[in-house]
């Protein structure tokens, strides 16, 4: 492990300790992006376990309200019928170079349980829907976020040398995708150089990766 992200281990430990059982924290190596969990303290709330990849960290975090000094903060998804609360910060070497990241999990479903029973004592009064996905903001995106995603790409590429076969080259495309690499403006320029193709045959192996995962979907 590397000893920079080691030093996390006991921050992770120490804020479950503190916050409960309902908080859960993540360590992630970015250097191994499909295995990039490294440890995890309570892992009760989404059952992250060490050797999976990240899921929410990069597209989520892309419509966090505060993106700043390498924190994203308050950002949400669901699972398994838990609505999570998140928050991230990237970790840097002494370069200066993305290595890691380390996020926060909070179960928020007792508190909104709470607030559907306290809404249940003002029947009638017109209420505004509890929306815990926030909008993308318009402002741009963070330096971290777009090093990030160009960190990623290349890290993700980098784990299958080539020569290539179709097959892998889709499978990579397919788990870009689905952790919201393209999203990105940019993103599939720096994915199709570095995949040493063009970008409309990217276009192409994207359509396809795609058709093939809404067809096993729906089966």
């Amino acid at each position: 492990m590397n000893p920079i992200l080691a030093q996390y281990i006991p921050i992770a430990d120490m804020i479950v300790k503190t916050f409960g059982e309902e908080v859960e924290v993540v360590l992630h190596d970015l250097s191994h992006p499909q295995n990039s969990v490294i440890y995890v303290a309570n892992n009760k709330v989404t059952g992250r376990r060490v050797g999976e990849s990240f899921h929410y960290l990069f597209s989520k975090a892309l419509r966090a309200k505060e993106q700043d000094h390498g924190i994203l903060a308050n950002y949400y998804f669901e699972q398994d019928g838990k609505k999570i609360r998140s928050s991230s910060v990237f970790i840097r070497n002494e370069a200066g170079e993305l290595i890691g990241a380390l996020c926060i999990n909070i179960d928020t479903s007792k508190v909104c349980e709470q607030i559907k029973w306290l809404r249940s004592y003002l029947p009638g009064l017109e209420q505004a829907p509890l929306n815990i996905e926030p909008k993308t903001p318009d402002a741009p995106l963070s330096e971290d976020i777009m090093q990030m995603v160009n960190t990623l790409i290349d890290r993700i590429v980098d784990a299958s040398p080539a020569p290539r076969s179709r097959d892998q080259r889709l499978e990579l495309i397919r788990f870009m995708d689905s952790r919201g690499v393209f999203l990105v403006k940019g993103a599939m320029d720096r994915a199709a150089a570095k995949l040493n193709m063009s970008k409309v045959t990217l276009y192409s192996d994207l359509d396809e990766v795609r058709r093939k995962s809404s067809s096993e979907q729906r089966g």
